[in-house]
């Protein structure tokens, strides 16, 4: 228990002080300045009865009431203020390769954008914190939706992903930097998520080269995760001559991020849980505390007390 406003505290003595003058004055002509009589009273009678009662319920009532000002309150537990989250956004690769169905969901066989989506939409949930933007690269980039805490439209918006609704070949580069235009610069950085199953390619107007100097820049790491070992099984066709392009283990070497390789959806969970741990969020301090206000018991009695005072007044006027 503490007083907010300790220092209404100084007029406790104000009743003292009252009494002392009323002494002073005497108190036959002090009692009579309590009353309040009607004109068209008789003013005959035996001399009403002392009004120390009433005296008493008022000095009571003032004190209450100073008592009150002084706002007694208890204090209960801190209050932690939600964690400071991240800007995240979830690059992904919706190319024909996608749709190669060399994982296991459920114990059954499952496609590889099926069983990211199962995973990242595990770590969405759990991230409470961050805002999430989703885009799907293919041929061309396609924001789904800009960062947001809204986790149901984020969710609905992963779930809509399919293979080949942006094209068949791997836009890298426009992705990121699609991705690092709507990221928001924040005390704790942005992160990129970049999950794709091929080697990035010059299609599009935007090189990963280029894409991955903005990033430094900006102080954006940008995570990739290469699913599925067989690259070109099915749909896509091997290029003859390597492509100068930095490949996705340099992509997240060169901006502070980390390169993992998913062959199973236990490895997809693993890569998910070492990301949750890399990208943290801020425990802010906590810098206020949980307060119950006791001042309405005081003053609650305080009215009650006057009340009372009165009706005496009222009964011993009229006596």
């Amino acid at each position: 228990m503490e007083l907010g406003s300790p220092f209404f505290l100084l007029l406790l003595p104000l009743p003292l002080v009252w009494a002392y003058l009323a002494r002073k004055r005497g108190a036959q002509g002090e009692a009579a300045a309590w009353l309040l009589r009607h004109p068209r009273l008789a003013g005959g009678g035996a001399p009403p009865p002392s009004p120390l009662l009433p005296q008493a319920l008022l000095t009571l009532a003032f004190l209450l009431l100073v008592t009150a000002l002084a706002q007694p309150r208890e204090i209960g537990r801190w209050l932690m203020p939600p964690p400071q989250g991240r800007d995240i956004a979830l690059v992904i690769d919706t190319s024909l390769t996608m749709s190669i169905d060399d994982f296991t969901l459920q114990h059954r066989k499952a496609t590889r954008l099926a069983v990211l989506k199962a995973v990242l939409g595990d770590f969405i949930a759990q991230r409470t914190a961050d805002r999430f933007a989703i885009l799907a690269f293919g041929s061309e980039a396609a924001l789904l939706t800009p960062p947001t805490f809204d986790r149901d439209h984020v969710l609905a918006q992963l779930n809509r992903l399919q293979v080949g609704m942006a094209g068949d070949n791997t836009a890298l580069g426009d992705a990121l930097g699609l991705a690092i235009k709507h990221l928001r610069q924040q005390k704790l950085r942005p992160a990129i998520i970049l999950v794709s199953d091929g080697e990035p390619s010059n299609t599009g107007d935007l090189t990963p080269a280029e894409t991955i100097a903005v990033a430094r820049q900006l102080g954006i790491a940008i995570h990739t995760l290469q699913i599925g070992s067989n690259l070109f099984a099915a749909g896509r066709e091997a290029v003859g001559e390597k492509d100068p392009q930095p490949d996705l283990a340099d992509i997240a070497r060169l901006t502070g991020g980390q390169h993992w390789f998913v062959k199973s959806t236990e490895d997809a969970r693993k890569v998910v849980q070492d990301i949750d741990r890399l990208e943290k969020t801020l425990a802010r301090p906590a810098q206020h505390r949980e307060v119950r206000e006791w001042y309405g018991l005081p003053l609650s009695a305080a009215v009650i007390c006057m009340l009372f005072a009165r009706v005496l007044l009222i009964r011993r006027q009229g006596a």
